[in-house]
């Protein structure tokens, strides 16, 4: 019964296959129709967020079943599970967004829990939702067994009359709508053509980006974040990860020997490049922490500023995620970064070869116009801006991508809540000029921090997008554009500054400077904290209640552990 044990003296199943201890484990797998030989051999977990809840999860179980025949080909034992995902296009605009950024929690908790309790020796991880990318990429690290991500694709572009749109159209169009500019009818019939598939949402939003972070990072297949969900292409990739793994699991290469502080960099650098979402500099640190580096929003921001955004990608451009994939795929965004020095080349990734030695077959392809070359960017600085200032001391992020203009001064309108700003903006009480400022909203004061999309796409179909701004201490949806500041730290629930505002204070954001400032002096702000209380919440009991007593800083990442940094026993060497 022990014909293996050599090959797994050293990996964690042995705890639960191997020796005559073992004989009742082994009994529960020959129950559910293992061989002797299937039991002896290492065990990998196929984790996938595959559920009913939207289109961007429901592919993610017919791709677990390819990354589970590539497995078995390379001689390892996939076991199947599966966990939660909240999907924000369902969960926006109401109550539901406050279990968004939890849920990312939740994931890598329970990915890890079922890990550790079975003694798996790897693991492959498939998401397709905006927190299960970043959620499912931290529980790699953390865990350290050798592991592969596997993005499940972006959804394909709707048709509106003759021209592509995308759910942000949608949402945009709700502000249309409540303006009088859409139709009954045409709102309508938008809803029921901007989807027409499964997978992730098709432009540069936070799935999307948190795709090519896979790419860049070093934990995916190249080009495997590209193709779209229903691509049967998809299929080729988990086969070929569920083979790869095995070399890994051979040559003991794990998660924090890829994700390194230069692979951050790196990651950076393609959100940067391709103005992806601002969650971005949300889930790296969070990313980070599972390594036990420091990697914080500012350590983000400052590679945002020096690299530049190439890639034409919607929200702020022109193409989807499919086009990007079809003109030559992240490959060819990270060769343009890397030939003119904005990458670093020497990282290790899943591929067991390094970032420069899976790039050096990728040619430029000169007949596309998705990508620039690095030389030649639409703006020398890259598509998100990390701020500063004394009404955000702990730090801040905006999207830049697609804007005209760089700053920003008007009068704070202040709202403590989403649904308070967003009641105004549907009844149009507000001025242009004004600094729409949305508070309480930080991730223990939502507790979650909610995204604003509802908002402010409704603003921007007002046509209000560069005439007002909106800043929050909560989150933006990778969808939205126009001048929206989110993780505005200290969050207004600890007593940031954010807290103390009041209408009339002038604001001012300059992206250039990356600077967030109020017209406001510490006296005075020393002054109205004396009359500040702390709001209370809420949510008294419940996982909501737990997430707020545990959760950190956005700075940081907003997570709810102390990290690699402190870890004493690593579970890929039990």
């Amino acid at each position: 019964m022990d014909a293996k044990t050599n090959y797994k003296a050293k990996l964690p199943s042995r705890h639960v296959t191997e020796g005559p201890e073992r004989a009742p484990h082994r009994s529960y797998y020959y129950a559910m129709g293992l061989t002797r030989e299937q039991i002896h051999q290492p065990f990998v977990g196929v984790a996938s967020c595959w559920n009913e809840a939207a289109p961007c999860n429901i592919a993610l179980m017919r791709q677990a079943q390819a990354a589970k025949k590539g497995v078995a080909a390379a001689g390892g034992t996939p076991r199947e599970f599966c966990t939660i995902t909240v999907t924000d296009g369902i969960a926006m605009g109401h109550e539901g967004m406050k279990s968004s950024l939890p849920s990312r929690e939740v994931i890598a908790d329970s990915v890890e829990l079922t890990v550790r309790g079975h003694g798996y020796d790897a693991l492959i991880g498939i998401a397709g939702c905006d927190k299960s990318l970043p959620g499912m990429m931290m529980a790699m690290c953390r865990l350290n067994v050798p592991a592969i991500f596997i993005y499940g694709g972006s959804i394909l572009p709707g048709t509106f009359k003759g021209r592509p749109v995308t759910v942000q159209d949608v949402f945009e169009a709700v502000g249309k709508h409540s303006v009088g500019e859409m139709s009954d009818s045409d709102l309508d019939t938008l809803e029921r053509n901007a989807c027409p598939s499964a997978g992730a949402c098709g432009a540069q939003f936070t799935a999307n980006t948190m795709a090519t972070v896979s790419e860049a990072i070093g934990l995916a297949l190249p080009y495997s974040a590209g193709a779209p969900a229903p691509y049967e292409i998809r299929d080729a990739f988990c086969m070929t990860a569920g083979e790869q793994v095995m070399d890994l699991i051979k040559g003991r290469v794990r998660p924090r020997d890829i994700v390194t502080r230069k692979a951050l960099e790196n990651a950076a650098a393609v959100v940067a490049a391709s103005g992806g979402s601002t969650n971005a500099a949300l889930h790296l640190p969070a990313i980070a922490h599972e390594c036990g580096l420091k990697f914080d929003l500012f350590d983000v921001a400052e590679v945002f500023k020096r690299t530049p955004y190439v890639a034409d990608l919607k929200p702020g451009g022109r193409y989807v995620a499919k086009d990007l994939f079809e003109a030559g795929g992240v490959p060819l965004l990270m060769r343009t970064l890397l030939d003119h020095g904005f990458l670093h080349g020497d990282c290790l990734t899943v591929t067991g070869r390094s970032v420069a030695e899976n790039l050096k077959r990728v040619k430029w392809n000169k007949d596309q116009d998705v990508v620039r070359p690095a030389d030649q960017p639409l703006s020398a600085t890259g598509g998100v801006v990390g701020l500063k200032g004394n009404l955000a001391p702990g730090g801040a992020i905006v999207k830049v991508a697609g804007m005209a203009e760089s700053k920003f001064t008007g009068p704070a309108r202040c709202f403590d809540g989403e649904e308070a700003c967003f009641e105004a903006v549907k009844k149009k009480k507000y001025k242009e000029g004004d600094v729409l400022v949305i508070r309480y909203e930080g991730p223990k004061g939502g507790p979650g921090m909610r995204e604003m999309l509802a908002t402010t796409a409704a603003l921007y179909g007002q046509g209000m997008g560069g005439k007002v701004a909106l800043i929050t201490d909560g989150r933006f949806s990778g969808a939205t554009r126009g001048f929206c500041v989110g993780h505005v730290g200290p969050e207004a629930a600890v007593g940031g500054p954010i807290a103390l505002l009041r209408d009339g204070d002038i604001i001012t954001l300059d992206a250039e400077k990356g600077s967030l400032d109020v017209n406001l002096s510490k006296a005075e702000f020393d002054a109205r904290a004396k009359t500040w209380k702390a709001r209370p919440s809420d949510f008294t009991s419940g996982y909501l209640w737990k997430y707020a007593q545990q959760v950190g800083p956005a700075r940081d990442g907003a997570v709810t552990h102390p990290g690699g940094a402190v870890e004493k026993a690593c579970y890929a060497d039990i």
